[in-house]
């Protein structure tokens, strides 16, 4: 019976954190979304090294079941390039479906935000 108590304690206290990751989550998709629709973007890994390289990448998403070799490749063009890194909370799946398409993305870069207010709410949350 003693233990009963705690149990509960410790649920009430880990919910909170689960429905804000949740709500973060909801509010990158939304952006990536608006992202897709109105700005210029690079999916895939080549691309994305593509446009780190050449200077046009202003943000990187990376989802969380990329390589970590793919990813830290990755980290080390965007600190070249002086480029934001965003790890993605969800995997390849998840995010190839917030991007819209019906395929798997490991990582996306973003060349041209559009009208998403992406560029300031990333860099932020993401490292």
């Amino acid at each position: 019976h003693e233990c009963l108590p705690t149990r509960t304690v410790r649920l009430a206290l880990t919910m909170p954190s689960s429905k804000k990751q949740k709500k973060a989550m909801e509010s990158i998709n939304s952006r990536l979304a608006l992202v897709m629709k109105s700005g210029k973007y690079t999916l895939g890994y080549k691309s994305t090294l593509k446009s780190l390289r050449q200077g046009k990448a202003k943000l990187v998403i990376i989802g969380s079941n990329a390589p970590p070799l793919r990813k830290s490749e990755i980290e080390y063009y965007a600190m070249l390039a002086k480029t934001g890194v965003h790890h993605y909370s969800g995997n390849n799946v998840d995010l190839g479906t917030a991007c819209g398409k019906f395929f798997r993305v490991s990582c996306l870069s973003i060349t041209d935000p559009g009208d998403s207010d992406i560029m300031r709410t990333m860099p932020q949350e993401g490292q």
